[in-house]
């Protein structure tokens, strides 16, 4: 008798213990499930302002640009061969724009556990290694990739500020060649951030982003 009621208690406590990992099992697929079928942003839609930390240990925010017109956002990362292939042209794109109001805000939305090549101390090295010009975010808690929509890395967005707020004007690629920038012959990112200095309307306002899937947590 006192045996069965050993077995029985440690069976109550299994089926316990079990419960408890299948509701954290059901916690982190409704997560998943909340990351892969947000929205995001269409041209025209408000973008939030975010608190990121950046490279250098500062929290950045868009309302830190005062003088700011407007933003080219890029989801980026460490790792990807798409991205490698688009940083000296998000360099470029930052040296040629920041004078004229629009910085680039580069942000890491991966996953460090699920990339390690795209942790913290990895992208402080490879900033300092590419020589970047502009503040690289990483997106802790991967909570501001999904309200923007970004779905590969690179992933642009171009906001422009109207009335105080930042208005999404471009979504999607760098360019139409991110094997090489000499064969390049629409170049969208740029094309969306000249027409908004000119007061013009952008042309071409969405296109496919290529790049890397970005990494979500398990």
């Amino acid at each position: 008798m006192k045996n069965l009621k050993i077995v029985m208690t440690a069976f109550i406590v299994g089926l316990g213990l079990l419960s408890f990992t299948a509701k954290d099992d059901d916690k982190n697929i409704r997560q998943k499930e909340n990351i892969l079928f947000v929205k995001g942003y269409e041209v025209g839609d408000e973008a939030t302002d975010f608190k990121l930390k950046n490279i250098d240990g500062k929290m950045v925010s868009l309302s830190d640009f005062k003088s700011a017109k407007g933003f080219i956002v890029v989801f980026t990362c460490n790792h990807c061969p798409y991205a490698k292939k688009y940083e000296d042209r998000i360099i470029e794109l930052d040296k040629k724009y920041k004078t004229q109001g629009y910085p680039v805000i580069a942000i890491n939305p991966n996953d460090p556990n699920v990339q390690p090549e795209d942790g913290y101390q990895q992208m402080i090295e490879r900033a300092k290694q590419k020589g970047f010009t502009f503040p690289y975010l990483v997106d802790e808690g991967q909570k501001i990739y999904p309200q923007y929509g970004a779905k590969k890395t690179p992933h642009v967005f171009v906001l422009k500020k109207e009335n105080g707020k930042n208005i999404v004007k471009y979504i999607g690629a760098i360019d139409n060649n991110y094997d090489n920038p000499n064969d390049v012959s629409e170049y969208y990112a740029q094309d969306a951030v000249n027409a908004l200095i000119k007061g013009e309307p952008v042309k071409m306002t969405k296109t496919v982003a290529i790049g890397c899937t970005i990494k979500v947590k398990k």
